[in-house]
């Protein structure tokens, strides 16, 4: 009994230190730019820059395959903190890309919806929910505003409505500028 245990025991050992091994030999290294440059864009995920999410963007904006002006909902606030983080010189966002709006989420007419399931499939999100032929709903906190819901919807019971200015939503107009005040000696 006691040798079937220390048996067991060297088996789980073994096995430990084998996948720890493998975790420091097999470690995938993540770009710190990319992860500066990700935080810094909105995570609306909506595609207008030109790629498929904004970790792929900020991945593009890294290799210097992408401009920092092609992100609208991240507007010129976002942009003057990509050329400050990235040493480059500001631009106006690019008027291909789309215009900056104000923040806004989708609101579902739920008499209208007939529960198809194409918006839940658009949303990058998981921001809608609902089942098959049952109405859907948004979950305004998840909603990014990204816009993707709209164009699959067959009855056009989709629409996106600003986010009222609260306390919780506003946002300053101007750089912030921190000065740091020398404590006495």
């Amino acid at each position: 009994m006691v040798s079937s245990l220390l048996v067991m025991a060297g088996i789980a050992l073994a096995l430990g230190a084998a996948l720890g091994f493998a975790s420091v030999r097999f470690k995938v290294k993540g770009d710190p730019l990319v992860d500066k440059i990700d935080a810094i864009l909105p995570q609306t995920q909506c595609g207008q820059c030109g790629f498929p999410g904004c970790k792929p963007y900020a991945q593009a904006i890294a290799k210097g395959e992408a401009e920092i002006n092609q992100c609208p909902p991240g507007g010129e606030e976002g942009i003057r903190k990509l050329a400050d983080l990235l040493g480059k010189e500001f631009k106006p966002l690019s008027a291909e890309h789309g215009v900056e709006k104000p923040r806004q989420v989708a609101f579902i007419d739920e008499a209208v919806c007939i529960g198809c399931t194409l918006c839940t499939q658009a949303c990058p999100v998981d921001a809608i929910v609902g089942a098959a032929k049952q109405m859907h709903t948004i979950v305004a906190p998840l909603c990014t505003g990204c816009e993707l819901c709209v164009p699959p919807c067959p009855v056009d019971c989709i629409a996106l409505v600003p986010v009222a200015e609260t306390v919780e939503t506003w946002k300053w107009k101007y750089p912030v500028v921190q000065i740091k005040v020398a404590e006495p000696a």
